[in-house]
């Protein structure tokens, strides 16, 4: 058989361990060789079983044999079909975590987030990842996929068939039912695990708690009673800080005799589960529960801060809310995380269905629904504002940890056609998310959902105008321009007939960065100054205000006025300096770096270049970034070194995959990247040069990016050098960059010094 080649890079997002997997050993072995046997493995078991920690111990153990062939590991046993796991998963192990997601258009969306793709076009997300997964080798785990169980199976079944190299391995209360799934159904620790776990869990809710001669018999008998389940056993933990194990096997006793009077055909492992949940919500006390509840109402992870606004009330003051929260935790009712957003709290989906019932018999999940959107309408509105700021990156942060609530917020905004403004207001709000951060295809759902009933009353007519705007910008950051420019007319018909400046300037804004992807740099100029022109008679000051301006000074170096761009591109760059704003500060250093390459400064270029590449990886920015690593190319090329540069150019490819049409199809922002490929061509030959640029097209971002920063290295021997050019030639070899015709204005400057 053929031995297929190991390539040397791996990468997943799979999450630290919070605390010890305990026993499992027989299980973890089989879930392994049912992973080298078959592509679909399912783990299924009731709740709190520990389907999810098991299948998480199983990925983590194939991602560190498949870094085995970085580390130089030994790279363990074949599977069945010939291949080591370094083979298997030589493209990672990713999870995607689905038990927050309940609409399912969201689904393939989750699929692509979780792997870390980000596509700018119209494609439907499915294109994006059946594309993506075709010619990789990886492990997808997916967790937590019973509510949209025949939506996971049919998008599973049509993965696996376009993707010869992805294995699934899924975790959930039943099986997906396709063929070829091998099912590993998971049953509670034998004893002596379930005794081992909730010793260790006690000890880690009091440090002075050990098994010992007199208290081990009441422990086994507790584990025997709750099934060995191990959700069931760390709640039973959590009360051992207060009781005696005697107490809490007495206590349990009346609470099985309760349930088993009330709850006929339940399976034992269930009622198990249910009379551990259902005990512990009965030792709560009366705000416990009532915050237990209120909790329930949340989507995933959620802060202190959104707990005290939703939650508190006349029954639960708001100084009250840390401390119940505090003993939900002691409780392990809750668990407690550190983010990149800060400390966050998460409840298990079992704990927190329990307490959506309960919310529910008391009537007021209408209300806290209300409260929750409410509050994230208001966070949504709060990061707008602080993302023209030195925050911008804490805000791309939560709103990326917050986006389950997010997304919760705006479907109760659907639920109530009164309330679609307030939806409309959410979605448009989230503008510098969508297109800030990469999440363009989300970012168009919601509007195109949002604006779908038609126009609003005319009491809300500045939410939906402000959809509109933004939905003409994401349509047009995606190259769909005539979605566009149906949204940014109806959007400036409508700010006329209602006096509303603001949303007239963005609307002519957009129309103007509409003309300029699409080469008309007269019109751009003429409706980019325009909308300049409207901000600041409307006082109007942000990241969208800049950005315009940056715009038109590309419009202007378009067309010759090099000048004009630097002093508009200068000033932005004070402002966002000033300001701490990076995000449009990255656009304005990608001008001032044409503008130093023209001049033939390609160390100037390179400096603001490097910012720039840093700024948009940051933020997830595949248009800003492209464009930066194309112009980058080119000034390596300047640079004499072709081979360098084929890589970086051919690294850039893979980004415009998921842009869309390469730079929209635009002559000006094309011609970085045909200069760079005639220039290093010359010097390396056709084929070197497709070499060169097909190892820069296996690169990962990260690596790219990590590339692209690397200073020069010394100028290589004379068969790599670039031809110089001759004199009255600098738009050939490092001037002139993006004007069709190579024409150099009069008097241009000598290149923007960095810094």
């Amino acid at each position: 058989m053929r031995q297929r080649p190991v390539r040397q890079r791996t990468c997943g997002n799979l999450p630290a361990e919070l605390s010890s997997f305990v026993g499992r050993g027989a299980e973890f072995a089989e879930v392994g060789r049912l992973l080298e046997a078959s592509r679909l493995v399912t783990v299924t078991g009731v709740g709190g079983v520990g389907k999810s920690r098991l299948a998480l111990a199983a990925a983590r153990e194939a991602a560190e044999a498949a870094s085995g062939a970085v580390s130089g590991a030994t790279s363990g046993p074949a599977s069945e079909t010939g291949d080591t796991a370094q083979e298997r998963y030589c493209d990672g192990v990713w999870l995607a975590e689905l038990s927050c997601v309940r609409d399912p258009a969201l689904l393939e969306l989750t699929l692509a987030e979780s792997l870390g793709l980000t596509d700018h076009t119209t494609r439907p997300p499915r294109t994006v990842l059946t594309e993506h997964l075709a010619e990789r080798r990886l492990l997808l785990v997916l967790d937590g996929f019973e509510q949209l169980v025949e939506e996971t199976a049919e998008l599973v079944r049509e993965l696996l068939r376009r993707s010869p190299g992805l294995r699934v391995l899924a975790a959930g209360r039943r099986p997906l039912d396709l063929r070829g799934e091998r099912t590993f159904p998971l049953a509670p620790p034998v004893p002596e695990e379930a005794l081992e776990l909730l010793a260790e869990r006690a000890a880690a809710a009091d440090p002075g708690f050990a098994v010992t001669g007199s208290n081990r018999p009441a422990l086994v008998e507790l584990c025997a009673r709750l099934d060995g389940i191990p959700l069931a056993l760390e709640l039973a933990a959590g009360r051992l800080r207060a009781l005696s194990p005697e107490q809490v096997l007495t206590r349990l006793e009346d609470r099985f005799a309760l349930l088993t009077g009330s709850a006929r055909g339940v399976l034992p492992r269930h009622r198990a589960l249910r009379t551990a949940i259902g005990w512990s919500h009965e030792l709560c006390t009366a705000r416990e529960r009532l915050l237990w509840a209120r909790l329930s109402v949340f989507a995933g992870h959620f802060d202190l801060d959104a707990a005290e606004y939703v939650c508190a009330g006349p029954d639960l003051p708001v100084e009250s809310v840390l401390d119940v929260l505090g003993e939900l935790l002691a409780q392990s009712l809750l668990a407690r995380e550190e983010t990149a957003a800060g400390v966050r709290y998460r409840m298990l989906e079992t704990v927190r269905v329990y307490g959506a019932g309960w919310l529910e018999s008391l009537g007021d999940a209408t209300r806290l629904r209300r409260r929750h959107r409410d509050w994230y309408t208001g966070l949504a509105t709060w990061c707008e504002l602080d993302w023209f700021g030195p925050r911008q990156q804490e805000v791309a942060a939560l709103v990326e940890a917050e986006l389950p609530n997010l997304r919760l917020a705006l479907e109760c905004c659907l639920e109530e056609p009164d309330e679609l403004h307030l939806g409309q207001y959410l979605a448009g709000t989230l503008w510098f998310y969508w297109a800030g951060c990469g999440r363009l295809t989300e970012g168009r759902y919601w509007l195109d959902r949002m604006l779908e009933p038609g126009p609003a009353a005319s009491e809300h007519v500045g939410s939906r105008l402000k959809a509109l705007w933004v939905l003409g910008y994401v349509a047009a950051l995606q190259g769909d321009a005539v979605a566009s420019m149906s949204a940014l007319y109806e959007c400036r018909d409508g700010a006329a007939r209602t006096g509303n400046a603001v949303a007239a300037a963005y609307a002519v804004h957009r129309l103007g960065c509409l003309a300029l992807v699409s080469d008309d740099m007269p019109r751009a100029g003429e409706l980019l100054g325009s909308a300049l022109e409207q901000y600041r008679e409307a006082g109007e000051l942000n990241s969208n205000v800049l950005m315009c301006q940056v715009e038109l000074a590309m419009a202007l170096a378009f067309q010759g006025d090099l000048a004009g761009a630097l002093s508009l591109c200068r000033e932005v760059r004070d402002i966002c300096e000033e300001r701490g704003e990076r995000w449009t500060k990255a656009y304005a250093l990608y001008v001032l770096a044409y503008a130093a390459l023209d001049a033939a400064d390609t160390a100037g270029a390179r400096l603001l270049l490097t910012e720039c590449v840093t700024i948009n990886h940051a933020f997830r920015d595949l248009v800003g970034l492209a464009l930066a690593v194309e112009l980058l190319a080119l000034v390596t090329a300047a640079e004499d070194r072709p081979a360098e540069a084929a890589v970086l150019q051919g690294a850039a490819e893979p980004m415009w995959d998921g842009v869309g049409l390469q730079l929209f199809g635009s002559g000006y922002f094309n011609a970085p990247r045909l200069m760079c490929r005639e220039r290093a061509g010359e010097v390396l030959g056709a084929d070197r040069y497709a070499a060169c640029a097909r190892h820069g097209r296996s690169l990962s971002l990260d690596e790219l990016v990590e590339r692209a920063l690397r200073m020069p290295e010394p100028v290589p021997a004379a068969p790599e050098r670039l031809p110089r050019p001759r004199s009255g030639e600098t738009g050939r070899a490092a001037g002139a960059v993006g004007r069709p015709d190579n024409r150099k204005p009069a008097g241009s400057p000598k290149g923007e010094p960095a810094g």
